[in-house]
């Protein structure tokens, strides 16, 4: 796995074809970049967007980890948009709609070594193969719009609560970094970005995708522990001891409640100020 991948929290999207966004998501407080390819562009201006790829790091790289988001395997702009992005000097690439083991190995031996592949499971037959493309990729994203387009149901928690558990747990069973979730489409409601943020944290999502400037710091309150949390976790902690059992706050607290206190004051460090750590 590439180094720091896991470090990674909070990625936001700028269009290929406005390279002078890059600039301004550096500045934004995400912690990488993703110059899209895909989604953000339209089917006739995808080559010269291609062209464009580059212009945005003509300047040098930006402080942040940058990443391209291809298109994927079987459209017309897979096998240009892998060739453009293996020439530049970024950390990685994101394949959509990634339904095969094969599709990632096929991705990964035409990049250079080092360079990272993240999969983004959007499709019924992505999640029914989620085990296998967690093993082949460096960390997992879950497509959450195209994939309720896909199976055809609403886009809320209900119905796309069993595929984000599932994402989750296919994750921990090859041992990767925690997934990152879907984007929120409301740009400036914080409120909106903040709940969808705990609402991933709360299923195992150790990050998500932005759309928008204005989401960096509501989702990254979304993904911080709350301060209740924090507190109980810290009383937890300062009464550890040896790790034996013991009653605290009238509650018995044994290992896994313990492990469970320390993950919060990990996570409370993490997103402490604002930032990543």
């Amino acid at each position: 796995m590439p180094p720091n991948i896991a470090d990674h929290a909070l990625f936001l999207f700028v269009p290929a074809d406005r390279p002078d966004r890059v600039a301004k998501a550096s500045a934004s407080g995400a912690d990488a970049i993703i110059i899209d390819l895909e989604d953000a562009i339209a089917p006739a201006a995808k080559p010269m967007a291609r062209k464009s790829l580059g212009d945005g790091l003509a300047g040098g790289l930006p402080a942040l980890p940058v990443f391209v988001r291809i298109n994927g395997v079987g459209t017309p702009w897979h096998v240009e948009d892998l060739v453009a992005a293996s020439a530049l000097d970024i950390d990685g690439v994101l394949l959509p709609k990634a339904e095969t083991a094969a599709d990632l190995e096929a991705v990964r031996a035409n990049l250079p070594s080092g360079m990272a592949v993240l999969a983004i499971v959007e499709s019924a037959k992505g999640l029914s193969n989620c085990d296998a493309i967690a093993e082949a990729s460096d960390r997992i994203i879950f497509g959450s719009l195209d994939f309720a387009v896909d199976i055809g149901a609403k886009h809320d928690r209900e119905a796309l609560l069993m595929a984000r558990s599932r994402i989750v747990l296919s994750a921990r069973l090859a041992n990767k970094p925690p997934p990152i979730d879907g984007v929120t489409m409301a740009i400036k409601d914080e409120a909106i970005v903040e709940d969808d943020a705990r609402y991933g944290a709360s299923l195992g999502f150790a990050g998500k995708l932005l759309i928008h400037p204005a989401q960096v710091s509501p989702a990254r309150r979304g993904l911080a522990p709350s301060d209740d949390e924090v507190a109980w976790a810290l009383r937890i902690t300062a009464t550890a001891g040896d790790g034996a059992a013991r009653a605290v706050d009238g509650l018995m607290i044994d290992a896994p409640v313990l492990a469970r206190a320390r993950q919060i004051v990990r996570a409370h460090q993490r997103f402490a100020n604002g930032t990543p750590t």
